[in-house]
């Protein structure tokens, strides 16, 4: 009988899967939020994801569950687990992608390396922290923060007075060392429930404005040692987390040469979309494998280099397809994919994919071929 995967979110991510699922010979099947998700091609329900009954109607149809977000409350993953459904990644691991707190403590057990950090709960408690700490510090949100949501340089404390006075009783916000970072890198593993694991090359990525807007792969000028420990970081996380699919964890690389885990993914994520053209095995590929269980494919790169540029925003004229033509014409190299999303400033709305033997070639013909959907 063919695997049914069953996807619950319905953005991008859950898009992306879909061609290889078809090549897996999968049967994917989507829960999507609502009619106009990116992932609509597949998706064979509707509902919200925070509601037991509508996630437990959709979950008696397929045979895995995996996700497109990190964001279905712990109750309702821990009820489908108890009810005998399988979950990759299970609610032990996502609970730590959920909740910066929980995070940064776990991986003070296992020894990783991160930035110093801390709990805080008033104003006292954060400018105890500044004041060790050259008088900054980055403060976040624990739960529901991403692209640069839910987090704030302060200098001061009451500079985050307002999401202090919102702490419920109980609850904390995080604080961390602001780092003197060089660049910022990435590094994703794959592991499926039997053990298996794999990994591919540390990346590195640029950031504007608090999103991704370039990857290139692998990092240039990573040494030995640096590709050495950032894989080390991923396989540790990885199996300490008891993560199941894809896992990226976001890096600094520091000007000492140290290398600090700033976030956690566990699925599909942006500095993996370069592998779609530029790898053997691609995150949505290798998702599905591991979550399915299935043997892991090859993550060596195709090309010596891959550039991955974000399509943010898209036209403020017209639509993205109609984009098309000239973006293909100019540039027959560039793979181009589209989420299919309505352009709004500063929305992920597609990314386009260069690989080749020239570095600066592949940014050229990468950032030239984005450009014709600004």
């Amino acid at each position: 009988m063919t695997l049914r995967v069953g996807v619950i979110g319905g953005g991008q991510l859950a898009r992306m899967m879909i061609a290889p699922a078809v090549e897996l010979g999968l049967d994917l099947r989507v829960l999507a939020e609502d009619d106009g998700m990116s992932a609509r091609l597949a998706a064979t329900a509707v509902g919200d994801y925070r509601d037991i009954d509508a996630v437990r109607a959709f979950a008696a149809g397929v045979d895995v569950i995996t996700f497109d977000h990190e964001h279905v409350p712990q109750d309702v993953l821990r009820t489908l687990v108890a009810e005998g459904v399988a979950v990759h990644p299970g609610p032990d691991a996502l609970r730590f992608a959920q909740d910066k707190l929980a995070m940064r403590a776990r991986l003070t057990e296992l020894g990783i390396p991160q930035p110093e950090w801390a709990a805080v709960r008033d104003a006292e408690e954060l400018q105890a922290f500044l004041d060790a700490h050259d008088g900054r510090g980055v403060v976040k949100t624990p739960r529901g923060g991403y692209d640069g949501k839910g987090v704030r340089v302060v200098r001061a404390a009451d500079e985050a007075q307002d999401w202090l006075d919102a702490v419920a009783e109980g609850d904390a916000l995080l604080v961390e060392e602001l780092v003197p970072f060089v660049r910022e890198l990435a590094q994703q593993v794959a592991r499926r429930p039997s053990g298996q694991i794999v990994a591919y090359p540390v990346v590195e990525t640029v950031q504007r404005g608090g999103v991704c807007a370039e990857v290139i792969a692998p990092a240039p000028a990573a040494t030995e040692r640096l590709s050495q420990v950032a894989e080390e970081i991923g396989r540790t996380i990885a199996e300490g987390l008891a993560v199941t699919g894809m896992l990226a964890v976001e890096l600094f690389e520091t000007d000492d040469e140290r290398i600090l885990v700033n976030e956690l993914a566990m699925r599909p994520h942006n500095s993996g979309h370069w592998g779609q053209d530029g790898a053997v095995t691609g995150q949505f590929e290798q998702h599905l494998r591991a979550v399915a269980d299935l043997p892991l494919g090859s993550t060596a790169p195709r090309a010596a280099w891959s550039v991955m540029v974000n399509i943010l925003g898209g036209p403020t004229e017209g639509t993205l397809e109609e984009r098309f033509d000239a973006a293909m014409a100019e540039h027959p190299t560039a793979k181009i994919h589209t989420y299919g999303k309505a352009p709004r400033p500063g929305r992920k709305v597609g990314h386009v994919n260069v690989s080749g033997d020239d570095l600066d070639d592949a940014v050229y013909v990468a950032r030239a071929a984005a450009a014709h959907f600004d």
